[in-house]
C-alpha cells in the first residue's frame, strides 16, 4: 500500500485540498448530466455516487485526523448514505495509507528521545492497518508480540479547523439553528480532543478493561505505560479476524448469538453499572478470536454518563413512560428536547415525532429477549433520521434538540444496533448483565 509521506496540517492547506476536491465533485455533475441523456438514470446516479465516494476519501484519507474521523461516522449510516459512500468510508475503520517509515522514526524520536529499534527488540516499520487517528505496527519486546499504536502528526492542531470547515455544512444539513447549537460542536470538539490524547486513552483502557474483566467470553489487551506516551500507546498485539470479516464468513448461527451476548452484555455492564461506555462501537475496534472471544480494541472515545442525564434518558425507555402523554411528555423536557420558549406548534410536532422514534427505538427494552436481525426493527430506525429530516414542518423550525450528551449515547446505541443486525443475534437476553454486577443495576429505567 502506499504510504503518506507529509499531512496537511495547517487550516489553509486543509482547506485548499477540501475546495479541489469539491471542483472535482462538480465535474462529476457535469458528466453525470451527459451521462444520463444516453444511459438510464440509475445507472448515471451509481457512477456519480461512485465517482464522488471515490474523490471524496481520497481527500479524506490524505487529511487524516477529524475529517477522516467523520467519514468513519458517515460509513456506519448504511441506510441513509448510497452503498457507495457506505463502500468506500468503511475504509477509514481500519484501512488507509500508512504513514511512511521516516515519519515514524521522526514520531518515536520526538517522544521517547530513541528510535523503535532501540527500544523493542523487534519492530516492523512497516503499518499493519492504520485508520483515522492512528497507524498500528509490530513490535517485539522480551519474547511478547507487541502491538504499537502511532498518532499520525498534527491530528490534535487540526481538529478546531477541521470542524470549522464542516460546521457550516452540518447547520445546513440538519437545520441547526441558534446559539445553543455550539454546545453540540463542542461536545464533538472535546471528544476529538480526547480521542488524540493517548495518555487519557491508556488511563482508561486500563481503567475499563480491569472493570470488566470478569465478563464472559471477553479479552482485552495488556497495556505498556513503560512504552507509551501522548502519541504512542504499546499493547500486547492480539490475534482475531475483524468483526466485519467475521459477519460475512460466519453460517453458525449460534455463535452469532454468543458474540452478539457478549457485545450486548458488555455495552449494558458499561452503561448501567460503569455509567461510561466505549462510545465508538465500529467493526474495527473489535476482533474475533479462534475460540469465538469478543476482543475489544482502542478506548479513545469514552463517554461518562452524568446522573442528571442518565435517569431521564432511560426514564424515556419505560413503557408505562411511553404510554402516559405526561410522562412521556415532561421526560422530553427533562432531556431538553422540548422547552419553553418553543411555541405550540413546535411542542406538538416535536411530542409526536419523538414518540414514534423512541417507541421504535426502546423496543428490544420491552421484553425479556430480542431479536436483533429483525430486518424491519433496522430499517425503521434507520430511516428514521432521513424522515424526520425531510418532514416539511422541520423547515421552519429549529431542529437542534436535546441534550449533548444524547449525541453520543445515541451513537453508541445506533452503532451497537448495527453490529447486532449485522451479526444477525438472535435471543438477546436484554437484562443479562445484571447477573455480573454486585450493585443494584438499571435505576433508570
Amino acid at each position: 500500500m502506499k504510504t503518506s509521506k507529509t499531512i496537511p496540517i495547517s487550516k489553509l492547506h486543509r482547506t485548499t485540498k477540501l475546495v479541489t476536491t469539491g471542483a472535482k465533485v462538480g465535474v462529476n455533475y457535469l458528466k453525470y448530466y451527459g451521462d444520463k441523456m444516453v444511459h438510464s438514470e440509475e445507472e448515471a446516479k451509481e457512477r456519480l455516487d461512485e465517482n464522488n465516494a471515490s474523490d471524496i476519501y481520497d481527500s479524506l484519507k490524505t487529511l487524516k485526523g477529524s475529517a477522516l474521523k467523520m467519514a468513519q461516522l458517515m460509513s456506519m449510516e448504511k441506510n441513509i448514505m448510497p452503498k457507495a459512500f457506505v463502500d468506500k468510508f468503511s475504509l477509514s475503520q481500519f484501512s488507509v495509507p500508512p504513514l511512511s517509515a521516516p515519519l515514524v522514526l521522526k514520531t518515536f524520536k520526538k517522544t521517547f528521545g530513541k528510535f523503535p529499534h532501540q527500544l523493542f527488540d523487534k519492530f516492523n516499520s512497516q503499518a499493519i492497518n492504520a485508520a483515522s487517528i492512528g497507524q498500528v505496527h509490530q513490535a517485539e519486546k522480551n519474547g511478547e508480540t507487541l502491538a504499537v499504536k502511532i498518532q499520525y502528526p498534527g491530528v490534535a492542531q487540526s481538529i478546531k479547523s477541521d470542524l470549522a470547515i464542516v460546521k457550516p455544512v452540518a447547520m445546513k444539513m440538519f437545520n441547526i439553528q441558534g446559539e445553543h447549537s455550539e454546545q453540540y460542536f463542542k461536545e464533538l470538539e472535546n471528544k476529538l480532543v480526547e480521542e488524540t490524547d493517548y495518555v487519557l486513552e491508556l488511563s482508561q483502557s486500563q481503567e475499563i478493561t480491569q472493570s470488566c474483566r470478569h465478563l464472559p467470553n471477553l479479552r482485552f489487551p495488556s497495556y505498556y505505560p513503560e512504552y507509551s506516551s501522548s502519541e504512542i500507546i504499546t499493547m500486547d498485539w492480539m490475534n482475531g479476524i475483524h468483526l466485519s470479516e467475521f459477519t460475512e464468513r460466519n453460517t453458525n448461527q449460534d455463535h452469532a448469538n454468543a458474540i452478539g451476548q457478549t457485545l450486548w452484555d458488555f455495552y449494558m455492564y458499561q452503561i448501567h453499572v460503569l455509567r461510561k461506555v466505549h462510545a465508538d462501537p465500529h467493526p474495527g475496534n473489535f476482533l474475533i478470536s479462534e475460540q469465538g472471544e469478543v476482543i475489544v480494541l482502542d478506548f479513545g472515545c469514552i463517554k461518562e454518563i452524568p446522573e442528571e442525564f442518565y435517569v431521564p434518558y432511560f426514564k424515556m425507555f419505560r413503557w408505562e413512560t411511553l404510554q402516559s402523554p405526561e410522562r412521556f411528555r415532561a421526560t422530553l423536557f427533562d432531556l431538553e428536547i422540548l422547552k419553553d420558549e418553543d411555541s405550540l406548534e413546535e411542542q406538538a410536532f416535536f411530542t409526536e415525532a419523538f414518540l414514534e422514534i423512541v417507541g421504535w427505538f426502546t423496543k428490544p427494552f420491552h421484553g425479556e429477549t430480542f431479536d436483533f436481525s429483525d430486518t424491519t426493527f433496522f430499517n425503521k430506525i434507520s430511516e428514521f433520521g432521513e424522515q424526520y429530516l425531510n418532514k416539511s414542518n422541520l423547515k421552519n423550525m429549529n431542529a437542534n434538540r436535546g441534550s449533548k450528551h444524547i449525541i453520543y449515547m445515541n451513537r453508541t446505541f445506533f452503532g451497537l444496533f448495527r453490529l447486532l443486525f449485522d451479526l444477525k443475534a438472535k435471543n438477546i437476553k436484554i437484562n443479562n448483565y445484571t447477573q455480573f454486577s454486585k450493585v443494584p443495576v438499571g435505576q433508570g429505567y
